[in-house]
């Protein structure tokens, strides 16, 4: 009895009128008949809408044939039920008017999307991130403008095939940021395994180094009271550059 179902028509609440056959105990073509008969007297009276009551429809018979049906608003429920009697008359008239409210109480009541939308502590949130966004984007695009300087010397030693002398690196570190001196440089390429550290080849560069490609010795002459000797020198590859470049940048950021 009260699984009674309402429909939403274009706004419109209705009901089927083989529902309200189900739920009175009626034969369905004896609820037409009435049906037909209390439009035939609403439209002697031109105060009166048939729409607010019944409206005419078909349904598909198991059979596929197209069959007649009504569909019936609470008015219309109003007028099948008194003129019943009984305890199915009185259980009818409950159960719509029951679903007639419910479906009318939803329709009035925002759905969960507005429901969302509208609440305050929505739209503060909605604000809160757009701001952000926008602090977030400031603060990427100062950050690219900021590295500019750096990302255009690694392109640029990246491509080139010079080497330079260890204090010339630790110089260019220093104009792209990273406060770092020649002798500090040193001393942390020795404490971080890439120079030697003691012994006759102190300063030059580890086999570590070596076969990272990060360094190239080079061989000069000198001439002194007790003749020629040979010495050697590290200089930092463009690879090495880039390398090292790329790793105090990390550090300092």
């Amino acid at each position: 009895m009260n699984q009674l179902q309402v429909i939403n028509q274009d706004g419109r609440l209705l009901v089927d009128s083989r529902d309200v056959s189900v739920m009175t105990d009626t034969r369905h073509g004896h609820l037409l008949t009435k049906i037909e008969g209390y439009i035939k007297i609403l439209s002697t009276e031109p105060n009166f809408r048939l729409s607010d009551f019944f409206t005419e429809s078909t349904y598909q018979d198991g059979t596929g044939r197209k069959l007649k049906c009504f569909l019936l608003t609470k008015n219309g429920c109003d007028m099948v039920a008194n003129k019943m009697t009984g305890e199915k008359g009185v259980l009818f008239t409950a159960t719509y008017v029951t679903r007639f409210s419910e479906m009318e109480r939803e329709l009035k009541a925002p759905n969960e999307i507005e429901r969302f939308l509208y609440n305050p502590d929505t739209i503060l949130q909605i604000a809160q991130n757009w701001k952000a966004e926008q602090d977030a984007r400031k603060e990427l695009e100062s950050k690219i403008e900021a590295d500019k300087p750096k990302t255009l010397f690694a392109e640029a030693v990246a491509t080139s095939q010079d080497c330079i002398l260890i204090g010339q690196l630790a110089t260019m570190l220093k104009q792209n940021g990273v406060n770092i001196g020649q002798t500090r440089l040193f001393n942390y390429l020795r404490e971080e395994g890439y120079l030697c550290k003691s012994g006759d080849r102190r300063n030059l560069p580890t086999q570590r180094s070596m076969d990272l490609k990060l360094f190239e010795v080079k061989e000069f002459t000198v001439h002194g009271n007790t003749g020629i000797r040979v010495k050697a020198t590290p200089k930092v590859t463009g690879r090495g550059q880039v390398y090292f470049f790329n790793k105090f940048l990390k550090t300092a950021s």
